[in-house]
C-alpha cells in the first residue's frame, strides 16, 4: 500500500487535538516577528538572517536547481525563513509517525501579520512545547507576563514538557578583534559578526527560573579525517528519562549555543550531553580551557511544576545541517517521552 500524501495548507486556525493517552500532542512556537526579520534592510551587516540570494551565493551550486529559481522560491530574506520552516519537515514526520498525532507549527507573527502568543490556543491541546529561539535581539520579543504565566500553569499538568531552544549569541561584545576571532571559529560566511539571539526565550527562561543563558557560536569537533561530527559526552546517570538512549550524535553545524548553567543547585538542572569544540580554530571560549560546551540540559519535574524541561538548539530538529539515524534516534525519543 502507498502513503496518502497530503496537500499543503497554510493560513487558517489550529484544529484542535484530541488527546489520547500515550500519544504526545507537539507543537513548534517559532519566537521570530516574520515581517520583522524579512524587512530588514539587506545593507545592515548585522543582527540578520542572509537573503536567500546569499545563501545561493555562498552554498553554489547547492541551490541552482529550478525549484530554487525566483519563479518557485522566494529570494529575500523570507526564502531562508521558508528553509528554516521546510527543515523541519522530516522532525515533524518522525513525530507523527512515534505519536499518531501531527506536529502543530505556530509562529510569533506570521507572515501574514497576525500576532500569536503563547496562550490557550497552543497550550491547550499540547503535551510537548517547543520553543524555537530564532528572534534576533533587536526586534525586541519579549515573554509577556501573561504568557509566562500561562506556561507556568501549564507546566503544573502532569506528561508536559518545555523544550527551549534558544540559539547562539556570535560577536555579543564591543571588541571588534573578539567578533571577527568568533566568525574566524566557525567559519560560516553567512553569520555576521554580530548574529545575537534570543530577547525572546531569555525572557521566558528569566520567568521561569530557568537558570541557563545561551553563549556564543561554538563550532563542533568533528571525526578526525572526516567531516562526521563528533560523538557527544553524555551522562547516562544524570539521563533518567532515556532520551539519549541509541543516540550518539546530534548534527553538525557550525555555531552551536553553549548552555552555561547559572546555579549552583545541581538538583535543580542535569547536563545531559556535552559536545567537543574544534580545537584548531581559536576562541575566547577554548582560550578560558573549556574543550566541550553544553549541548543538552534537563529540569526534573520539581514543586508544583509536574512538567519536564528541556534546553537543546532548534538546529538540532532540522534537516538545514545535515542529518544521521543517531538524530533520528533522538527525534524519536523525544516524541516518546514518558
Amino acid at each position: 500500500m502507498s502513503t496518502i500524501q497530503h496537500g499543503r495548507t497554510y493560513n487558517q486556525n489550529h484544529a484542535a487535538r484530541t488527546y489520547a493517552k500515550g500519544k504526545r500532542r507537539i507543537s513548534i512556537y517559532w519566537t521570530w516577528s516574520y515581517p520583522w526579520e524579512a524587512n530588514r534592510d539587506l545593507t545592515e551587516m548585522d543582527n540578520r538572517f542572509s537573503s536567500m540570494t546569499e545563501v545561493r551565493r555562498v552554498s553554489w551550486p547547492n541551490f541552482e536547481g529550478e525549484q530554487w529559481n525566483r519563479m518557485n522560491f522566494l529570494q529575500g530574506i523570507e526564502g531562508t525563513l521558508e528553509l528554516f520552516h521546510r527543515s523541519t519537515l522530516d522532525f515533524q514526520r518522525i513525530a507523527e509517525e512515534a505519536t499518531g498525532q501531527p506536529v502543530a507549527v505556530f509562529q510569533r507573527i506570521d507572515q501574514a501579520g497576525y500576532r500569536l502568543p503563547i496562550d490557550e490556543r497552543i497550550l491547550a491541546d499540547t503535551d510537548t512545547l517547543m520553543v524555537f529561539g530564532l528572534d534576533h535581539l533587536p526586534s525586541e520579543q519579549e515573554a509577556s507576563s501573561e504568557e509566562i504565566e500561562a506556561i507556568r500553569n501549564w507546566l503544573k499538568r502532569e506528561g508536559t514538557c518545555l523544550l527551549l531552544a534558544p540559539h547562539h549569541d556570535v560577536g555579543f561584545t564591543d571588541d571588534l578583534k573578539q567578533r571577527q576571532v568568533e566568525y574566524k571559529h566557525h567559519g560560516d560566511e553567512l553569520v555576521p559578526r554580530q548574529q545575537r539571539f534570543t530577547a525572546y526565550t531569555r525572557s521566558l527562561m528569566k520567568g521561569l527560573g530557568v537558570p541557563v543563558l545561551n553563549q556564543y557560536g561554538l563550532r563542533p569537533a568533528v571525526v578526525q579525517g572526516t567531516n562526521q561530527i563528533a560523538p557527544l559526552t553524555i551522562n547516562k546517570d544524570a539521563d533518567r528519562l532515556g532520551l539519549l538512549n541509541g543516540v550518539s550524535t546530534f548534527n553538525f553545524h557550525m555555531h552551536l549555543p553553549h548552555y552555561a548553567v547559572t546555579t549552583d543547585d545541581a538538583r535543580s538542572i542535569q547536563v545531559l550531553a556535552t559536545q567537543p569544540i574544534d580545537l584548531s580554530r581559536p576562541h575566547p571560549f577554548t582560550a578560558a580551557g573549556n574543550r566541550e560546551f553544553n549541548a543538552f540540559l534537563w529540569m526534573p519535574a520539581a514543586g508544583d511544576r509536574a512538567g519536564q524541561i528541556l534546553l537543546a538548539d532548534s538546529t538540532i530538529f532540522t534537516t538545514l545541517f545535515g542529518g544521521v539515524d543517531s538524530l533520528s534516534v533522538f527525534w524519536r525519543n523525544i516524541a516518546q517521552m514518558s
